[in-house]
């Protein structure tokens, strides 16, 4: 008995808006040199417990997700991969604000100030 065993490609931890990707692009268009693409991590701090964090990153980590864009190479840190799964990146602009938006249905709550969060 032959048994081929065929993988399939599992989704993305998270899914980009094209609001995104375009800063992700505009991001990386006027990147450090030596930047490879940015990463999104959660380190703990804030009130409640973890935050969103967005950085350029210069090496690549195995055990970062990679999510290759039209404008440039997203990455999800590894251990934060857990905290994020089926959640969805935007980047939004008004008058007042801009800034990267996330709605993740693993936080089960947020400070007051819409800092940080807790799953």
């Amino acid at each position: 008995m032959n048994v081929q065993s065929t993988r399939r490609s599992r989704p993305a931890a998270i899914t980009l808006t094209p609001g995104a990707e375009q800063r992700i692009a505009d991001l990386m268009a006027k990147a450090p040199e030596g930047a490879i693409g940015v990463k999104l991590s959660t380190p703990k701090r804030g009130c409640s417990g973890l935050a969103y964090s967005v950085d350029y990153v210069t090496a690549e980590n195995s055990f970062d997700e990679k999510i290759v864009t039209h404008g440039g190479t997203f990455y999800v840190d590894g251990g934060s991969i857990l905290y994020l799964i089926g959640s969805t990146m935007d980047w939004r602009e008004d008058d007042f604000t801009a800034g990267f938006v996330f709605e993740n249905p693993n936080a089960k709550g947020m400070c007051g100030c819409g800092e940080s969060f807790m799953v």
